[in-house]
């Protein structure tokens, strides 16, 4: 069940950049899960990932050389682990504060958008303890330092267009595609988006829909290599391009976009390769039902 709470402000969030909930929701999901705090010495917190090597490189002399014999820092990413629990990340931040306040908290990626405290003057913030503070404002504070963050990058167009590997780019880093980041926002935007808004039996699309909503599966249908007319009439020709993506996806072939085709659709399509659109030109002209 979704906390009506953490998507009320994901809401008012989403409103104020021009971007659908689902979109926003779909991020925080992949960033932290949608956990908006644990429970350290009592106080709810962000969760928080130290991030070792980011640690090494605002450091110099002796402070290095300590925070490396305590295990603290390194120039290879990755080398410090993050202990399992949050309570005990809290303490592994307190340990480097000991060391380098400033430094330490620059450190951390911070709250349900997972921001790095390193963006502090970038975004705008007085101080890294400025931002800290907001991340730490309960989930308010920690929706309004993501929404900065996807402001000041110019991600929110990506985000209106649906482009996840445009936006996994530009939030997630060059490397996205070695995790998959961009088919996890894919994936998780259409369980969003049926949570949000839901998808009656009456808003399934089949054969004799019309409308935007057809030209929009048109559309998307073409970006996977299956090219249609747009014109928004689900036709005999609409009919045998879902059936053809159903049966190359693995997916019931009805004919019936509902949820599973929905989100299937919404993934990037990786096989963009001549090759592959050949391939899956040759299986539809082979396997499409013909119209009687």
């Amino acid at each position: 069940m979704l906390d009506t709470t953490v998507m009320a402000e994901i809401e008012k969030v989403a409103r104020g950049l021009g971007i659908e909930t689902a979109a926003l929701a779909a991020v925080a999901h992949i960033e932290s899960g949608l956990r908006t705090h644990a429970i350290v010495n009592g106080r709810p917190e962000p969760l928080i990932r130290f991030e070792g090597h980011y640690f090494d490189r605002r450091l110099s002399g002796p402070k290095q050389q300590q925070a490396r014999r305590e295990g603290l820092s390194s120039p290879n990413a990755g080398a410090v682990a993050n202990p399992a629990t949050q309570a005990a990340r809290w303490k592994l931040v307190a340990r480097a504060v000991v060391i380098d306040h400033t430094a330490a908290h620059e450190s951390v990626s911070w709250g349900i958008g997972q921001v790095m405290g390193a963006h502090w003057s970038w975004l705008g913030y007085a101080s890294v303890d400025a931002l800290v503070r907001e991340a730490r404002d309960g989930v308010a504070g920690q929706m309004r330092l993501m929404a900065r963050y996807i402001d000041k990058a110019g991600l929110a167009d990506a985000l209106r267009r649906r482009d996840w590997a445009a936006f996994a780019r530009g939030y997630n880093g060059p490397g996205f595609r070695a995790n998959d980041y961009d088919r996890k926002l894919a994936r998780a935007y259409a369980r969003y988006r049926l949570r949000t808004n839901g998808v009656p039996a009456s808003r399934l699309l089949r054969l004799g829909a019309k409308g935007d909503a057809v030209r929009e599966l048109q559309q998307a249908l073409a970006r996977h290599g299956h090219p249609l007319a747009q014109d928004g009439v689900f036709g005999l020709k609409t009919d045998a391009a879902v059936r053809s993506f159903q049966r190359w996806n693995g997916l019931v072939e009805d004919g019936i976009v509902g949820p599973h085709t929905q989100a299937a659709l919404a993934e990037p399509d990786r096989s963009n390769s001549t090759l592959a659109h050949w391939l899956k030109s040759l299986f539809t002209s082979i396997f499409a039902p013909r119209p009687i």
